[in-house]
C-alpha cells in the first residue's frame, strides 16, 4: 500500500546543520523510521554552498530553519518561535534533537508545544563542559544542559565521561550509546592501489604517511603536529592533513617559517578519506576537544596505529601503548617523540593496528542500531 496513503508515525529530527551533521551522521536513521512506518521531518538550516544540493534521502519533510552555532544570536529566537508552530501542527511520536543549540531550542519548544505522547530525544554529541574546558563553558553551558534534562525522556551521551557527568541530571532515561556507529564491512572493503594513490598525491613509496583528517581550527590542533615534525627534523615523514577551515594561510605560513613545507600536504576537503587512511602508516588525532570521533573510529578499522590526545572520547577508542599513544595536546616534543618511536617499527605500527582492527568492531553500525532501536521502541 503506498505510503502516502496511510496515516503514518511522524518523528522529527532536529540540529543546526544539515550538511556537517544530518548528512553525516543521521541517514541511516532516518531510513531506519522510514522503513518502520514513520513520516520523518527534519529541521535544519541549509549549509550547503550550492542550497538546490540540499536534499535529504529518507527526508519526507524538510523545514530550513536558521540556527545559529552562537546560542546568543537573534535568528535562534525566531528558530524557537517557529519551531513551536512545527511541533504543534504535528503529532510527533518522537522528537530526536542533535546539536547543543538544535537540542536547546528543540527541547524548549517541545516543552511548550508537544502532544503529551511525544517523546522527546536528545543526543548529546560531546558536552562542552569536559574535562579541562575553559571555565565559561562551565558557566554557561552546565547548568543550561542540567536544567533542559528536566525536559528530556531520554537523554543519550556517547562517551563515557559524559555519561558520568550525565547521572547528576534529572532526566526521565539516561543511555550509553558509542557514536552513530560506522559500517566496517563497507570501509573494510573499499580496495586501493597504494602506489597508484600516493604518486596521485605525490608522495614517494618510501616515505612514511602521517594522516590527520579535521576542520584547520584551534580545536583540532594541526599545528602540534607541524611543530612535532620541525622538532625531530625527518626528511621522509610526510604529514596529510585532511579538511578546510579558517587557520588554512595560518598553518601553511607556520610550514614555511618552521621549514616543514615540504613535509606537509594541505589536501583541502575530500571525499576519499578511507582510501587516504590505507595509503598512509599512522594517523595522528590531536584534538583538545571530541565528543566520540567518526574519523578515529574510521582510521581504526582501517587498521591504522593512532597518536592521539589524551582526552574524553578518544580514551574510549585508543587504549594506550596497545593500540596507540596518549598524549596531552599541547605537548608538541611527545608528539615528535611518538611519530619517531612508531616509524622506527614496522612490528609496532603492525601490532597497534591490528589491536585497533579489533578494538573497533564494539562501535559497529550494527551495534548502534540495536541499541538505537531498543531507545526508540520503548
Amino acid at each position: 500500500m503506498n505510503r502516502e496513503r496511510i496515516k503514518l508515525k511522524k518523528v522529527l529530527f532536529i540540529a543546526t546543520v544539515v550538511q556537517k551533521h544530518i548528512m553525516t551522521f543521521h541517514l541511516p536513521f532516518l531510513k531506519w523510521f522510514q522503513e518502520n512506518g514513520y513520516e520523518t521531518h527534519v529541521c535544519a538550516a541549509n549549509d550547503f554552498e550550492t542550497k538546490s544540493d540540499c536534499i535529504i534521502p529518507y527526508c519526507d519533510k524538510y523545514i530550513d530553519l536558521p540556527f545559529e552555532r552562537n546560542p546568543l544570536k537573534l535568528n535562534n529566537f525566531f528558530v524557537y518561535k517557529h519551531l513551536k508552530d512545527i511541533i504543534s501542527e504535528n503529532n510527533y511520536e518522537i522528537i530526536h534533537c542533535h546539536t547543543p543549540v538544535g537540542g536547546a531550542i528543540g527541547r524548549l519548544a517541545a516543552k511548550q508545544k508537544k502532544n503529551k505522547k511525544t517523546r522527546v530525544i536528545y543526543t548529546a554529541h560531546g558536552f562542552h563542559f569536559y574535562t579541562g574546558a575553559p571555565y565559561i563553558n562551565w558557566l554557561l553551558y552546565y547548568p543550561i544542559e542540567r536544567w533542559l534534562s528536566n525536559y528530556t525522556d531520554t537523554l543519550i551521551t556517547i562517551n563515557n565521561e559524559d555519561f558520568q557527568r550525565a547521572k547528576k541530571f534529572n532526566p526521565k532515561q539516561l543511555e550509553y550509546v558509542p557514536g552513530v556507529g560506522i559500517d566496517l564491512q563497507k570501509l573494510r572493503d573499499v580496495h586501493v592501489d597504494i602506489m597508484k594513490k600516493r604518486e596521485k598525491v605525490g608522495i614517494s613509496q618510501d616515505s612514511k604517511v602521517i594522516l590527520s583528517v579535521g576542520e584547520l581550527n584551534d580545536n583540532k590542533n594541526h599545528e602540534v603536529v607541524i611543530r612535532a615534525l620541525a622538532n625531530i627534523n625527518t626528511k621522509n615523514v610526510k604529514y596529510i592533513i585532511c579538511g578546510k577551515g579558517p587557520l588554512d594561510n595560518y598553518l601553511k605560513d607556520l610550514c614555511f617559517k618552521l621549514n616543514v613545507d615540504d613535509q606537509v600536504i594541505f589536501m583541502g576537503y575530500r571525499d576519499d578519506i578511507v582510501e587516504m587512511c590505507k595509503i598512509s602508516d599512522i594517523f595522528i588525532f590531536p584534538s583538545y576537544r571530541e565528543g566520540l570521533s567518526v574519523s578515529l573510529m574510521e582510521a581504526m578499522a582501517t587498521g591504522l596505529p593512532i597518536i592521539c590526545s589524551n582526552i574524553r572520547g578518544n580514551i574510549d577508542l585508543v587504549d594506550d601503548d596497545k593500540g596507540g599513544i596518549l598524549l596531552d595536546p599541547r605537548d608538541d616534543k611527545g608528539f615528535g617523540n611518538a611519530i619517531c618511536r612508531l616509524i622506527e617499527s614496522e612490528d609496532l605500527i603492525k601490532k597497534f593496528g591490528e589491536y585497533n582492527s579489533n578494538k573497533v568492531n564494539l562501535f559497529s553500525k550494527d551495534m548502534i542500531f540495536e541499541k538505537m532501536s531498543e531507545i526508540y521502541k520503548i
